[in-house]
């Protein structure tokens, strides 16, 4: 804002009349109006001395004090190019018109329509009721206010205000007349419909967009874009996809984000948007719905819409949704305390229990009678049991790699991926089928009442069903732990990372309880409890 000069002052000269001597007087501007003045008259005068003559003529010269104020919705370059210009015009408009600018105010990359706070208009709206300007100079009407409520308002402060407005390119505005406020709320009602009629060819042309399955603006990391505009295209990116696909199998295969991230960053792989990776950049690539080629369209809305995306897919649909599955578990922390990959211990935090009181293994590292280390599992509420922590590692090993070196240990495995298959299957189906009910009730070939009840009829399947989905959804790649399956069990095991051999347990559904043991050397393994899932 820039301020001009003090305020408004108006000098008030009473003409001479025969006999008389008068003085200048000077008064604000707010008691000039319809104000006399007296003037006592010299001795010898006539009429009597120490008399006073009203004077009636008062000459007043009045410079009107004006605002400026100027708008522009976007400013992609962020040099508030726009609103310079208009200020500019706005100026040259007062100063061929010999106002006094009091202020200027301007907000930019700021939509009236969208009604955003505009701090400077509100400035402007201020000086107005504390009557400090009485006109306020805009580049065009539209640039004051285009929204209904805020134009209801513009007009009503400034009429109660007595401040008027002025276009630098095109007309006054007396808001003291029934004309005047009119004539503003036409122009404002125009302009709001016009940005209205904008709004909804924006609105259809996204919307054909997305049922077409085009992106909403580049794809980005993964796929390479040819060509532009409409007719732009897109191929997978050699290099970059494989990564994805690598993000996504690890996570599955039991890795963490930290884990993944600091791996990229460690080999000085590129990252998308910035000079280094971050788990926040890592965990949305592998959740992206790109990823599988779908198009989501007002996404988290009432009316969101998925369609199928016309770039190629990068990922497996049926890893993809593990992912999803395994990043959205309430069990997962992200504070680090609990997420299984950030462990150093096999059975800590979730994995063991205690089989007295059923509270949770912490690993802890005390001192035997001369001094030497011992790593233990303890009862982490009320300390109920300890145990050897390499001993009952060694023993879930064993019991892991035995059941997967099974001939049987494939299709064992397998079980519940099956399944989940086939929910996802249910849940396309039932998903195409109410699609196709809307479609036919656009298209006038069945009632409104037909679609409620389709609808009424098949929603509650498609709950269930994406209920069951959900709940056989393996969060582990098979493709990570299929090598397990076999007579290399053992020796993939002993390669795998803590991380990932807590990812095989909990895929596998196993249980470890530590009950209380006889007193005395040596290690019982009859106090360990292994309680295997169902699968």
């Amino acid at each position: 804002m820039r301020t001009f000069g003090p305020e408004r002052r108006i000098v008030a000269v009473p003409r001479i009349h025969d006999g008389l001597i008068g003085e200048d007087v000077e008064h604000p501007a707010a008691d000039v109006a319809e104000q006399l003045f007296e003037v006592p008259l010299l001795p010898g005068l006539s009429d009597a001395a120490g008399k006073y003559r009203r004077l009636l003529d008062v000459n007043t010269s009045t410079v009107e004090r004006v605002a400026l104020y100027a708008r522009i919705s976007q400013d992609q370059s962020g040099k508030a190019v726009g609103v310079t210009d208009q200020l500019e015009h706005a100026r040259t408009f007062a100063a061929a018109r010999g106002y006094q600018i009091v202020a200027e105010h301007s907000d930019n990359d700021i939509s009236a329509f969208r009604g955003k706070q505009r701090p400077a208009y509100q400035k402007v709206l201020q000086l107005a009721r504390e009557h400090k300007i009485d006109r306020v100079i805009v580049y065009h009407l539209t640039r004051m206010t285009r929204n209904r409520r805020e134009r209801a308002e513009f007009i009503d402060a400034f009429h109660s205000c007595k401040v008027n407005v002025s276009e630098a390119q095109g007309g006054d505005y007396d808001l003291s007349t029934a004309a005047g406020r009119t004539w503003v709320d036409i122009q404002g009602a125009l302009a709001t419909w016009e940005s209205e009629i904008k709004s909804e060819r924006i609105t259809a042309s996204a919307a054909r967009r997305a049922r077409a399955g085009r992106p909403s603006g580049d794809l980005g990391y993964g796929w390479t874009k040819n060509g532009t505009g409409a007719t732009a295209t897109w191929t997978e990116h050699p290099h970059e996809a494989e990564v994805v696909r690598e993000i996504v199998d690890r996570l599955l295969g039991g890795d963490t984000l930290r884990g993944i991230t600091d791996s990229l960053n460690g080999r000085g792989e590129p990252a998308p948007k910035s000079a280094r990776w971050g788990k926040t950049s890592v965990k949305k690539l592998a959740l992206r719905e790109s990823n599988i080629a779908e198009r989501v369209h007002h996404r988290g809305q009432p009316d969101e819409e998925r369609f199928p995306g016309c770039w190629p897919a990068i990922v497996d649909k049926a890893k993809h949704e593990k992912v999803v599955a395994l990043l959205a578990a309430p069990t997962r922390r992200t504070n680090g305390t609990a997420r299984p990959g950030a462990r150093r211990h096999l059975l800590s935090w979730g994995l063991g229990e205690c089989g007295v009181c059923g509270g949770t293994l912490r690993a802890v590292t005390r001192h035997g009678k001369y001094g030497r280390p011992l790593d233990l599992y303890v009862c982490d509420d009320r300390g109920c049991v300890g145990r050897s922590e390499p001993s009952v590692d060694a023993l879930v090993r064993d019991l892991v790699i035995g059941r997967l070196s099974m001939p049987d240990a494939l299709d064992w495995l397998l079980g519940d991926d099956e399944e989940a298959r086939r929910w996802s299957e249910r849940v396309d189906e039932l998903k195409r089928r109410l699609d196709e009910a809307a479609d036919a009730f656009a298209e006038g070939a069945i009632t409104g009442e037909q679609l409620r009840r389709i609808t009424a009829r098949l929603q509650p399947d498609l709950d269930d069903a994406e209920s069951h989905r959900a709940d056989s959804v393996v969060s582990l790649d098979l493709d990570a732990i299929r090598p397990l399956a076999g007579p290399a069990a053992r020796e993939r095991w002993d390669e795998m990372t803590v991380a990932q051999r807590r990812a095989v347990i909990e895929a596998l559904g196993i249980r470890v309880l530590i009950d209380r043991t006889r007193p005395g050397p040596g290690f019982d393994p009859d106090s360990v409890r292994i309680k295997w899932g169902s699968r």
